[in-house]
């Protein structure tokens, strides 16, 4: 058994923008707490969390990892997140494994564009939060303008835990001590404006404040986690890890303020499914079944699956048998683990709040859920709202024979990525791989090579074009054969009109008379839905046609399904041609997320893409968010393009929204590159 209870358990996700200094910030807590002996160091590779082969040669997070300690008897699960957003879906991932999520902001480069992601983020899954300014014994930084930005970004119950002083090389309590010396503001002034937000929560604790002027720190303890749990108060807390200035105060908030499992806002679970569906709350409770979380999945060749989990009820120890998700068959637990970075730590039971991990399951998935309860089938948790992946890139095994190496590859990544999605487009002939960037995709390939020993060629993947007609036409073929036996005989009349966008495809069989044996109409559709199926004019998928068939020829002796095939067929295609034939491209709705400032960079430049800004909103900070409409293929790096206007802070989702024609100029570029096969008539 854990020689600590879930009271005494604090989960919290350190997540912030890239080179904030998370890493090395987990680094001084491991020493500060007596985990490790010496921190270790990005340059020379030895940190406990950055411990891939390639985040040791890029020297920056690339995904989530867990590491453990303990503190004044009391146990500490921290896990660090990447920071930059093409590794966002792993930051998001690991939220629902927490109470506290701390955003660490870099001193000298002050808000960036994953501080404002992440603290909305926190928000939104309602969890206790918390702000470290980061490296502030370096040159040149403003704090005072700092914490001026974050309390403008992000609200007025942003408030200083502790303010610098020394130069940064130490910090002063400011909940502790009413009066002192920092760097900036005053340590009076700063006590007033936190105990003034605190007691705000509590009627008993504010009328005792008003009338002695004053409360002790420890009177404050149940106010302040309920300021937490609310948002009423964001603390900021100023630290620097390579100094270690400020360590000793971070530790005193997660193990006195910061709340426990049962303390925490608790996380939203779903039982059954659309109507049935009921929403509850799992409950701390040793002796209640258990329901676990999986929130984060790696596949390693050698070492294979490894789950890690958070416990939100019940007890899991050795033997333990569990359902996964609706699973009606168990698993059982042979081995159960803590994690330290690489290092796997066999133990003999997870308490609930804990978080622990399972291997070689591969019926384990990223936000599966575990429980032992066999009524309980259908049970899942409030699904994260991740970035859609936007930048893709066609692959393709360079080596014959390496596509099931590249399948298994394919499947493990995805397993351990939410944000990454491969797909295989039907109209264009190509396996697509989705990420959030051009970085992203990069380390996606290099840990096919590295990992897999799969290689791939790539290329921009081809937009999914479709073809329609415009008006209405009629269509005649015969197809005649005589070739010394038996011949070939089929006539075709057919005539084809536009349908509604998205109505899809339409026969009609409007022949009489016996002019074509009904044992051939399907043929004849057999030879339409061929020509719909590889396109026209430009060899892409039709829709929206309806096509009806008047009148036809048939012979006693040599009619037979094939002949009917290529009448129907090309009788089709003729009409096509005199019917104003038209390439569709995708039309995609956008929301773009950018500085105000730059609001007429970005306008100017979806209006070169030949796209149309349909509304905009103010966001917190100085923000707008631009909705707009703008064809799929205008598109391509746009991700790039928006990071180089905004300097980085701007950001962009979209989705399909419908079919449209191309401009004349563009459906002609397009038909030009169409090389159709030569058929017989």
């Amino acid at each position: 058994m854990p020689n600590y209870t879930t009271e005494d358990i604090r989960n919290l996700a350190l997540v912030g923008h890239g080179s904030s200094g998370k890493t090395m910030l987990v680094e001084a807590i491991l020493q500060h707490t007596g985990k490790i002996g010496n921190k270790g160091s990005i340059d020379r590779g030895d940190t406990v969390c950055d411990f891939d082969p390639l985040e040791k040669h890029h020297q920056h997070s690339l995904s989530a990892s867990v590491v453990s300690c303990d503190y004044k008897d009391k146990h500490l699960n921290i896990i660090d997140t990447p920071g930059f957003p093409d590794f966002m879906g792993h930051a998001l991932s690991i939220l629902p494994g927490v109470e506290t999520m701390a955003v660490v902001i870099n001193a000298h480069n002050g808000i960036e564009m994953m501080t404002r992601r992440m603290m909305q983020a926190g928000k939104d899954r309602n969890l206790c939060r918390c702000i470290i300014i980061n490296k502030i014994d370096q040159d040149n930084i403003d704090l005072p303008m700092l914490v001026e930005q974050i309390r403008e970004s992000f609200g007025s119950e942003c408030l200083p835990f502790n303010l610098p002083c020394d130069g940064g090389k130490s910090v002063v309590d400011v909940i502790a001590k009413a009066e002192g010396q920092a760097d900036f503001s005053n340590v009076h002034d700063a006590h007033t404006a936190i105990i003034d937000q605190i007691v705000e929560v509590d009627e008993n604790l504010m009328e005792k404040y008003l009338e002695e002027g004053d409360v002790k720190p420890d009177e404050i303890h149940n106010a302040f986690e309920e300021a937490l749990r609310e948002g009423h108060l964001v603390p900021i807390l100023f630290t620097s890890a390579e100094t270690g200035a400020g360590i000793d105060d971070l530790l005193h908030f997660l193990v006195s303020l910061a709340p426990n499992p049962k303390e925490g806002n608790p996380r939203p679970f779903v039982k059954g499914e659309d109507e049935n569906a009921v929403e509850f709350h799992a409950v701390p409770d040793e002796s209640k079944h258990v329901i676990a979380h999986v929130f984060k999945v790696t596949v390693d060749p050698f070492v294979g699956r490894l789950g890690v989990f958070r416990i939100h009820q019940g007890r899991i120890t050795k033997d333990t048998h569990l359902f996964i998700g609706h699973s009606k068959k168990t698993i059982r637990v042979a081995h159960l683990f803590k994690l330290d970075g690489k290092d796997h730590a066999e133990v003999d039971a997870g308490i609930p709040g804990d978080i622990c991990a399972l291997a070689k399951i591969e019926e384990l998935d990223f936000d599966c859920v575990l429980h032992d309860d066999p009524a309980d089938e259908i049970i899942h948790l409030r699904p994260i709202n991740f970035p859609k992946p936007m930048d893709g890139l066609a692959i393709e095994a360079k080596s014959r024979g390496d596509e099931t190496k590249m399948a298994k590859a394919i499947s493990s990544m995805t397993a351990e990525d939410p944000c990454l999605i491969i797909e295989r487009n039907t109209s264009t002939k190509q396996t697509v791989m989705y990420g959030l960037g051009a970085l992203h995709l990069r380390i996606v390939l290099e840990k096919m090579k590295e990992r897999f020993h799969v290689e791939v060629n790539t290329e921009p993947p081809k937009i999914a074009y479709k073809e329609t007609i415009q008006g209405k036409a009629e269509g005649h073929h015969r197809h005649k054969k005589q070739s010394g036996g038996a011949g070939q005989f089929g006539e075709v009349f057919l005539r084809i009109e536009p349908k509604e966008r998205g109505e899809g495809f339409e026969f009609s069989n409007e022949t009489f008379g016996g002019s074509i044996p009904a044992a051939f109409i399907p043929a004849i559709e057999k030879g339409i839905r061929l020509v719909m199926e590889t396109g026209c004019i430009a060899g892409y998928p039709m829709q929206d046609i309806k096509v009806s068939v008047y009148d036809g020829k048939h012979h006693p002796v040599d009619s037979k399904e094939v002949a009917f095939v290529n009448a129907g067929k090309r009788a089709f295609i003729k009409a096509v041609m005199n019917a104003g034939p038209a390439v569709l491209e995708p039309i995609v709705n956008m929301e773009v997320n950018v500085p105000e400032v730059n609001m007429g960079d970005i306008a100017g430049d979806l209006s070169g893409k030949r796209g149309r800004i349909t509304g905009t909103d103010t966001l917190p900070g100085d923000m707008l968010c631009i909705r707009a409409q703008a064809p799929l293929a205008e598109l391509s790096n746009y991700q790039s393009a928006v990071k180089a206007m905004t300097g980085g802070v701007g950001n962009y989702t979209m989705e399909l929204s419908h079919y449209e024609p191309v401009p004349a100029h563009v459906q002609q570029q397009i038909v030009a590159l169409y090389k159709p096969q030569d058929e017989e008539d």
